[in-house]
C-alpha cells in the first residue's frame, strides 16, 4: 500500500480518534491507562487486558461515517489512479457545475464524477452512449457509502470529444459574426513593426525572423512571449493577446507555432484564445501548425498562413522589390505628368484659337447690329428729314414753330434747312388750309 496525501479538509490518521480504525493495536496504543491492565514482563497481557476491537461487538460499534471513511481510505490506498474504458450513461450536469454519469460495459457499471475544477482538461462533455477512456481515482463517497470514480481526464474513441467541442465553439463564433468574410482586414503593404505571439524558444520565431531579415531588414519584430502548448497555454496566450491589444503599437500581428501533433494545437482551438485573436485592433495572421492543420484561430484571423515562414512572407515585402516598384511608379508618374502637360498645352492652344475666332465673330455680329441700329436711328433723325427737302421754322427766340397758328403776320422767323438757315418774313398766315400734294 503506497503512501497518499489526502484531499484538503480530511484528517490524517494521527488526528483521528481510535474508534475510526479497525486496528486494535492502534486503539490500544491510544487508550487511557484505566482502559487496560499492565503487561507482564514477558509481554503477555493479563486476562484483565483483553477487550473487543472497534465494531467487534455491539458495545464497540462504530458510526456509519467512520465505516465509510475507513472504506474510502482502504479503496484509495489499494487503487492508484488508473485508466478505465466504458460507455457513458445517465450523464447529468449539476447546477453546481459538476458532471455525474455512469461508466458501464456489458457486465458492470460504476458511478463517475468530474468536478468542475477538472473540466478544463476535457474538451467537451461526453454524449450519451459514447465510448470513452477516463483517468480517475477510485474512492468511496462517505455520505452514501457508494464507490465512485473521480475522473480528471477523458478521451473518446478517435477525436470525438475534441470534434464536438470545436463544433460547439464554431457555432457560437458564427452566431457572433466572427467568421463573416466582410470583417477580414487587408494587411498593410509596408509594415514598420510586426508583433509575434509565440514561444520565444520555438522554431516559429526563428523562421519568422530569418524570413524578415532576408526580405526587409528594416522591419522591427516584437515578440510577445506565451506558451503554445500544455495546460497553461490558453491562459498565457490570452494574457499575451490582451497585452498586445493594450499596447497596439504595431502594424500587423502574427500568432502561431511550429508544427506538432493535433493535441499540441489544442490551445489555438480554445474559445477564449480565439475571441482574443478576433478582438485585436490590428490585422492578424494565424500561422498554426503545418498546411494540413486548421484551427479556429485560422478562421477568425484576417489571413491564414500555412506555416510561420509563409506568414512572414505575407506580412513583409521584399525590400528590393519595393525599391523597384517605387522607381517604376516614379517613372510612370513622370510619363503620365508629361502626357497630361502635353494634352493640357494642346487643349489651351485649341481653346485660344477657338476663343480668337469666337471673339472675331462676336465683334462682327456686334458691329453689324450696331450698324443696323445706327441706320434706323439715322432714318428717324431730323437731319435726315431735312436732307429729304424739309425745313423747320424757328422764331427769333430760337423756338421751333411747328404749327401755322404760332405765326403772326409780319413776324420774322428763320427756316432751318439741311445746309443752312434762311431768314423769312410772314406775309400771310392761313390757319387750317391744307397743303396740296408735295
Amino acid at each position: 500500500m503506497r503512501a497518499r496525501r489526502g484531499p484538503p479538509g480530511r484528517r490524517s490518521g494521527a488526528d483521528r480518534s481510535p474508534e475510526l480504525f479497525l486496528d486494535p493495536t492502534f486503539a490500544l496504543a491510544n487508550a487511557e491507562p484505566a482502559d487496560y491492565a499492565p503487561l507482564e514482563p514477558n509481554g503477555v497481557a493479563t486476562p484483565e487486558a483483553v477487550f473487543d476491537a472497534p465494531g467487534e461487538s455491539a458495545a464497540t460499534a462504530i458510526p456509519v461515517a467512520a465505516l465509510t471513511e475507513a472504506a474510502r481510505d482502504v479503496v484509495e490506498g489499494a487503487f492508484p489512479r488508473l485508466w478505465v474504458i466504458g460507455e457513458v450513461t445517465d450523464f447529468k450536469r449539476h447546477r453546481n457545475g459538476h458532471w455525474y454519469f455512469c461508466l458501464k460495459d456489458a457486465e458492470s457499471s460504476i458511478r463517475c464524477v468530474v468536478w468542475s475544477r477538472d473540466q478544463r482538461r476535457i474538451p467537451a462533455p461526453p454524449d450519451e452512449g459514447m465510448l470513452v477512456t477516463v483517468l480517475g481515482q477510485l474512492t468511496v463517497y462517505p455520505a452514501r457509502g457508494e464507490m465512485q470514480l473521480v475522473v480528471t481526464a477523458m478521451e473518446a474513441e478517435g477525436d470525438g470529444l475534441t470534434r464536438k467541442a470545436i463544433k460547439r465553439i464554431l457555432a457560437r463564433l458564427e452566431a457572433d459574426g466572427l467568421l463573416a468574410p466582410e470583417r477580414k482586414r487587408a494587411l498593410p503593404r509596408f509594415p514598420r513593426r510586426i508583433a509575434v505571439v509565440t514561444s520565444p524558444d520555438g522554431a516559429a520565431i526563428r523562421d519568422i525572423a530569418a524570413v524578415t531579415r532576408r526580405r526587409s531588414p528594416s522591419v522591427e519584430i516584437v515578440v510577445v512571449a506565451a506558451a503554445v502548448q500544455g495546460d497553461n497555454a490558453p491562459d498565457e496566450l490570452c494574457a499575451a493577446l490582451d497585452l498586445l491589444a493594450r499596447w497596439g503599437d504595431c502594424d500587423v500581428a502574427i500568432i502561431g507555432r511550429g508544427g506538432g501533433a493535433r493535441e499540441d494545437l489544442r490551445a489555438f482551438n480554445n474559445e477564449r484564445v480565439v475571441r482574443a485573436v478576433a478582438a485585436l485592433p490590428m490585422p492578424v495572421i494565424s500561422a498554426v501548425g503545418h498546411e494540413i492543420d486548421m484551427t479556429l484561430c485560422d478562421l477568425v484571423a484576417d489571413l491564414r498562413a500555412a506555416t510561420p515562414s509563409v506568414a512572414a512572407e505575407a506580412a513583409v515585402p521584399v525590400h528590393a522589390e519595393v525599391v523597384a516598384s517605387i522607381v517604376a511608379l516614379r517613372d510612370e508618374l513622370i510619363l503620365v505628368t508629361r502626357r497630361r502637360l502635353d494634352s493640357a498645352r494642346l487643349r489651351v492652344d485649341t481653346a485660344r484659337r477657338a476663343a480668337a475666332v469666337a471673339g472675331t465673330r462676336a465683334i462682327e455680329r456686334k458691329r453689324s447690329r450696331i450698324e443696323m441700329v445706327g441706320g434706323r436711328l439715322h432714318a428717324l433723325s431730323p437731319l435726315a428729314t431735312l436732307a429729304r427737302g424739309y425745313a423747320v421754322a424757328r422764331g427769333e427766340d430760337g423756338v421751333a414753330r411747328p404749327r401755322a397758328a404760332a405765326f403772326t403776320v409780319g413776324e420774322r422767323f428763320e427756316l432751318l434747312m439741311h445746309d443752312g438757315v434762311v431768314g423769312a418774313h410772314a406775309d400771310d398766315v392761313r390757319v387750317g388750309e391744307t397743303l396740296g400734294e408735295i
